[in-house]
């Protein structure tokens, strides 16, 4: 089964970036979402955090019902 781990970020009612596990990237939806985004897609060791969550708490509870 394919699945989908996602993350969105808001301030103020607002998403302004959001972690899609398909892309493997933070996409920004604002000026300062792009700037967030950026920065977070350059840690290395987040992104693998975030690639985890996917294989440890997605998959893991899929066949749950």
């Amino acid at each position: 089964k394919d699945i989908e781990y996602i993350r969105s970020v808001y301030y103020n009612m607002v998403e302004f970036a959001r972690f899609s596990s398909s892309l493997e990237k933070f996409v920004g939806f604002t000026e300062f979402g792009v700037k967030q985004a950026d920065y977070w897609n350059s840690q290395a060791s987040y992104l693998a955090g975030l690639r985890a969550t996917k294989e440890t708490v997605c998959k893991h509870n899929i066949d749950i019902r």
